[in-house]
């Protein structure tokens, strides 16, 4: 090898990027059986360029040969990655439920009483349901940047297009095309966070992501609910949707590659055995009805408190029962502090405890005193948002392969507990008001509190090799 009679060179440069900055390491060969002894002991210079990645910002190529880090906490690519995905998750909850406060206004311009009315919400969350069977699979085959870029500038459009539809059925099909849109944010953002974060941080990544996705779904809500006052609703669509083009190039401009990515091609029977897969495993199908469970527990006290305050002995204006979304900032707090106690103690010691949380605070909305039935709805919520981060992040530390269609299995049953739970409870709220929401509410997280010690006792998986 007269390569090694001088010193080597590895060289990597494109034209379009800035000057390489050269890093030379020195290293110093003893093998003597391998080359003889008149080749051990010489120097070799590798000369390693830097290279830049979509977020602008300088990243080493590792030398030949070297294992691709996860990212850690503390470090700059941890913090890129954090704030695209929290200003995804922001603008994708944001998009969803803005329509909510707008659904009067609505009613008295396209002459459709509430029940239709309502339809520019659960189109939105029934297409997203079902396009995350789709969309997961999808990034699974061509990449997970690619995905979430552009299913939110999809989204972003689509929005801007149900502000200028003519018709209510115009609005309609806008918004189930932004509801599958989105599913591809939903679903690939935390396919993501389980690839690339570290093991030992995923969970406060996740919980930073869901944040992010709890103050969407609160300002979404908020914003649209002010705004309406002063503008008409198709300048507030227009608006949102301009804001979450915005949030499109943070993503496309701050998210940093994939580096663990491997490609799976996309064929049906593919999708077959990786939905087979997925069931055969020992915790994955408890964590997909833990997501049914929770979800369906959380819309249903959301959609009917309302109802109870309003009445006797409460009587609360509708301002002030709009002003309650900011019970979400609890969530907020919760994903990310949960998600990181989680991180230190460990899942299966964590996720039973936040959801006796939700328990305990059910129970003190059955309670006459509107301070105890606004404790019970802090609790529930921080409990939520951190069971919710907690079993994401489990999803993706269970799922080895087909990561996308795990999440989007999981998600898939979040929604359709949204759909179901959400709607049933609607009818113990007529057969016996809200004592008989709390009992249907209590019964639903019983049997999440009983999934979660089942998993508490499963055998945990064996830590995957992630390089430092």
């Amino acid at each position: 090898m007269d390569s090694l009679n001088k010193a080597s060179y590895h060289f990597v440069h494109k034209p379009e990027q800035q000057k390489p900055r050269l890093l030379i390491q020195k290293a110093i060969t003893g093998v003597t059986g391998r080359f003889g002894p008149e080749k051990a002991n010489r120097t070799e210079v590798f000369i390693v360029s830097s290279t830049h990645d979509a977020s602008g910002a300088s990243a080493e190529l590792p030398a030949p040969g070297a294992p691709i880090s996860h990212t850690e906490k503390g470090t700059p690519r941890f913090a890129r990655t954090a704030l695209a995905l929290f200003a995804g998750g922001f603008a994708t909850f944001a998009l969803l439920y803005c329509v909510q406060p707008m659904m009067p206004m609505l009613s008295q311009a396209f002459g459709i009483n509430a029940a239709q009315s309502s339809l520019i919400l659960s189109l939105s969350t029934l297409t997203l349901a079902v396009g995350l069977l789709i969309t997961g699979p999808i990034s699974d085959a061509i990449g997970r940047k690619q995905v979430l870029v552009a299913s939110l500038l999809a989204a972003a459009v689509f929005t801007v297009g149900s502000a200028l539809a003519p018709s209510w059925h115009g609005v309609l099909l806008m918004r189930a095309l932004v509801g599958l849109a989105l599913s591809g944010v939903a679903a690939v953002a935390m396919t993501y966070l389980s690839e690339e974060i570290h093991p030992h941080h995923l969970g406060l990544a996740m919980g930073l992501y869901i944040g992010g996705n709890a103050i969407g779904g609160m300002s979404g809500r908020l914003l649209s609910g002010v705004l309406v006052d002063y503008l008409s609703w198709h300048s507030v669509l227009g608006l949102m949707g301009g804001l979450a083009l915005l949030a499109a190039l943070l993503l496309w401009r701050f998210l940093p590659e994939s580096r663990h990515f491997r490609p799976r091609p996309l064929r049906p029977q593919g999708l077959l055995q990786g939905y087979s897969l997925h069931f055969r495993d020992a915790g994955l199908p408890w964590l997909f009805l833990q997501g049914f469970l929770l979800m369906g527990s959380f819309v249903t006290l959301y959609n009917y408190i309302g109802y109870r305050l309003i009445a006797e002995p409460f009587h609360l204006s509708q301002t002030m029962i709009g002003l309650l979304a900011v019970l979400y900032l609890s969530g907020i707090y919760s994903s990310a502090q949960v998600g990181a106690l989680a991180d230190r103690f460990g899942r299966r010691r964590v996720f039973w405890l936040v959801i006796a949380l939700m328990l305990a605070g059910v129970g003190l909305t059955l309670f006459d005193r509107l301070p105890l039935v606004l404790l019970g709805m802090l609790l529930f919520t921080f409990g939520f948002f951190g069971a919710h981060s907690v079993a994401s992040s489990w999803i993706g530390r269970r799922a080895r392969q087909a990561r996308g269609q795990a999440s989007s299995l999981y998600l898939f049953s979040y929604y359709l507990g949204s759909s179901v739970a959400g709607t049933l409870g609607g009818v113990f709220w007529h057969a016996a008001g809200w004592d008989g929401v709390g009992l249907f509410i209590a019964s639903l997280l019983l049997i999440a509190f009983a999934v979660a010690l089942h998993l508490a006792r499963l055998r945990p998986l064996p830590e995957p090799q992630a390089a430092h």
